[in-house]
């Protein structure tokens, strides 16, 4: 493949990523970071970044409503609910 095959292909693999999450509302952020060691918010981080390498300005607000499909102050307030004790547990295990 050549490199801008290559481009649309990763685009349209994010934009599954992103759609799936999205979809997947029952899914919390605490348990993606516990077994991927990444999550919503740091999709809205790469993407901001990304976004900077590119010269374009972004809000951290801007990139994390382009991941969750929404404002993500919206999306907790809708879908996150407060982690057990055991999901911190683990969070303070695998992420120093």
């Amino acid at each position: 493949m050549d490199k801008k095959l290559i481009l649309q292909v990763e685009a349209a693999v994010f934009r599954t990523l992103r759609d799936h999450l999205q979809n997947r509302s029952d899914i919390q952020n605490i348990d993606m970071m516990n077994t991927t060691g990444f999550c919503r918010n740091c999709l809205g981080r790469w993407y901001k970044e990304s976004a900077h390498k590119l010269g374009i300005e972004m809000t951290k607000e801007e990139s994390q409503e382009i991941v969750y499909g929404m404002p993500a102050s919206e999306w907790k307030s809708q879908y996150q609910i407060e982690a057990t004790d055991d999901q911190k547990k683990l969070f303070k295990t695998t992420h120093k």
